[in-house]
Formats: C-alpha cells, structure tokens, sequence
C-alpha cells in the first residue's frame, strides 16, 4: 500500500526506507514563481501565498514541501537581518524613518538605549512587482560595546501578543496540508550565519582570528537571541526546521569551519533538535568540504547540494561520505536546469540525480533552491514525470 506523503517525508527523516524517493520542489512563499503563476497574488497576504505554495505542488503532483517564512518570522529581521526595532521598551527606543530611493524602500533606525546609541538600516528592494528583496544593508554592530548594548537590552521575539497568532498560522496551514505533505519553517539560522545579520561580513569572516573574545560572544549572543523564538515555532508543530547555514560555506574550509564554525552551530542544533524535531541544515553553496563536518554536526538533514556552477556538489560522492549518517536532499538546478534548460535536459538531468541519490534511502529529490522567475511549467512536468517513473523502491 502506498504512504501518504506525509509518511513518506517522517519516514526518511527518521532514517527509515519509504515506499519511494520523496519528490518535491522549493517555491518560496512570496515572490518569484509564485508570482509567475498567480501574478495578481497581495505580496502581503502570506497565509493565502502558503495555500497557493500547497496548490502548486499538488497540481504538478509531487509531495508537498511547503516552507513558511513569512508571517511567522515576525519581527522579519529575526531571518533578514538586524537588531529587534519592531518592539520598544524602557530601556531601548526606537526611532525609524522610512526613506525611497528608486524601487527601494530603506528603514532607516535609531535605537537609544541607556547606554548609547544603535543604528541600522533595513532596505526592501522591489525586484520586480510581487518580488521583493530584503536585506539589513547597514548592520547595527560594530564594535564590542555596541554587542555589550544588544545584549543587555534587544528585547527578546516574538511578543507574548503574537505567539498565538503565529502559531495559529502554522496549525491553519497544516490542516490545509493534511497528509499530502509536511510543514517546513525557516526557523533562525544557525548562529553564524545570524551573526551575519548582525556585523559586516568582511569583519565576520576574521573577527575569529582578529578578535576571538569579541567573536566568541558574538556568536553566542546570536543563538541566545533567538531560542525562545526557536522554542516557540517548535512548539507551534512544525515538522522540521529549516537552518541557514551558507555564509560559514565550504570556501572557509573544513579546518576554519571545524574549529570556528561548528561547535556554535552544534550547540544551537543540538537545542533545535531537543524535542525530536529534525532540524534541515541549508547550504546552497561551496558544500563539499563540509561533507564530513555535518556529520559531526548531528544534524538529522542536509540540503540542497546544488551542483555546479551554483554550487560545487558531487553528489555520488558526497553519499559515499555520508554513509547513511544523515537525510540528504539532492538538487536539480533550478536555474541552469529547470528555468533555462530543454526538457530533454531536465529529463537526463532529473533521472541522473535521483538514480545516484537513491540507493540506500535517506534522499529527497527536490529543486537545489526555490524555483525562479520564468520557470516553463513544461520543464516541471518532465521533471516530476521522470523522478516519479524512478522514484519507487523495489
């Protein structure tokens, strides 16, 4: 008898054999090819984005993936970067104006506190309309007194007011979900990559060697900031969290990664994972030298494994370093396949990845990241036509 998708996806992640290689795609959750399908969707209306993101899927018949981003990460600098300026409190005043330059709108604030003065910029760029860009493009940190006033009086996320709203989104999408699929949220990042949300990233990446006393708190500022946040959205119901891991990417190296890196990240999975809930550690850059070092990691997934150019993944033999220590999930080039490639390509393309990815279990074949802008529906129907005809199991 068949799984359900849901089984399927719980199966593997509990590193049990399924009835088949789970198939699904990444879509972002606003914007992008979203936007492409439903091009009169409200951006803002994320509860009705998420609904579509589940549509889509199960139109194009893969299993469901859907990973909510928006309207649970709130305030949205929590995942896009920089300091809490959605809330206020005594000891730490916000001032924010807003100025347009061209098609991007900057948030520009000031943040007074007892004992002195943050300020930062959170720029939305307006890609295309639907599609919007968010990035903090003036980080709030600079120097170790400027962390010495983030710790002591950030207030912590989310407000008591919108636990239960966001967790009553989580449940309404899950019920919408059912069991075609499972509930992914981008959950904070692992604390490298929130550091860099934080502090520029050309200071980031040799404040290790530079300034390790500043570094070292630093990092763990960048997971305690986020735990209840963390705690929270896990017990809102999520099936697994999805943690950005791309900026300490294999290009540090395994040595820089191992010794500056990984025991930060380790401590924060090892408290995302606490309750059983698998944690999907997200790298789609340089990955192959951190192969090994995810396993020490102890992180139950690993996506998306993008292979060249995007990335500079082998898959066959990332699966032979692995061994079966966690899931992985392999990608099909979402731009150079799946949005510029024939369909033949996709075809070869889909049917290579999954042969190689699929012995042994504990694969997922889906899109390397979220599908683009432009993306022939055409492609996506040989994409998912060919893994399924390859996807069972004997």
């Amino acid at each position: 008898m068949a799984m359900t998708s849901r089984e399927r996806f719980l199966k593997v992640f509990r590193g049990e054999m399924p009835d088949r290689v789970p198939v699904t795609l990444f879509i972002q959750d606003q914007g992008h090819f979203l936007t492409q399908v439903y091009p009169d969707l409200d951006p803002w209306d994320f509860e009705t984005l998420q609904l579509k993101v589940i549509e889509i899927q199960k139109q194009l018949g893969v299993d469901v993936f859907v990973r909510v981003l928006f309207g649970v990460n709130d305030p949205l600098s929590i995942h896009m970067g920089g300091l809490n300026v959605s809330q206020q409190t005594e000891n730490w005043e916000v001032f924010t104006e807003e100025i347009q330059q061209g098609e991007t709108l900057i948030q520009r604030s000031t943040v007074k506190t007892p004992d002195g003065t943050l300020t930062q910029d959170f720029s939305i760029y307006e890609l295309r309309p639907g599609t919007l860009m968010y990035a903090c493009t003036k980080k709030p940190i600079k120097t170790p007194a400027d962390l010495e006033i983030a710790i002591k009086y950030e207030p912590r996320v989310p407000e008591p007011s919108k636990v239960q709203k966001i967790k009553d989104h989580i449940q309404r999408i899950k019920t919408a979900l059912g069991d075609d699929g499972i509930l992914g949220s981008w959950t904070p990042h692992g604390p490298f990559n929130n550091a860099s949300l934080l502090i520029d990233l050309d200071e980031l990446y040799c404040l290790f060697l530079t300034d390790y006393m500043f570094y070292e708190k630093l990092l763990n500022f960048s997971i305690d900031r986020i735990l209840d946040y963390t705690r929270m959205l896990d017990e809102a119901g999520v099936d697994v969290h999805c943690v950005g891991g791309n900026v300490p990417g294999g290009f540090l190296g395994r040595r820089i990664y191992d010794k500056y890196v990984l025991p930060f990240e380790k401590k924060y999975i090892e408290f995302v994972q606490q309750n059983g809930t698998p944690a999907m550690y997200h790298n789609c850059g340089e990955i192959m030298n951190l192969v090994e070092s995810y396993k020490e990691l102890e992180v139950r997934i690993v996506e998306p494994f993008s292979p060249p150019p995007l990335g500079d993944a082998d898959l066959a033999k990332a699966k032979e370093i692995v061994g079966g220590d966690y899931v992985i999930v392999g990608g099909v080039d979402q731009v150079n396949v799946l949005q510029k490639g024939t369909v033949d390509q996709v075809k070869r393309v889909t049917e290579e990845t999954i042969r190689i990815g699929k012995p042994g279990g504990k694969f997922i074949l889906q899109s390397a990241d979220f599908l683009e802008y432009g993306t022939p529906l055409e492609n996506l129907e040989a994409y998912v036509e060919v893994a399924m005809e390859n996807a069972v199991y004997a």
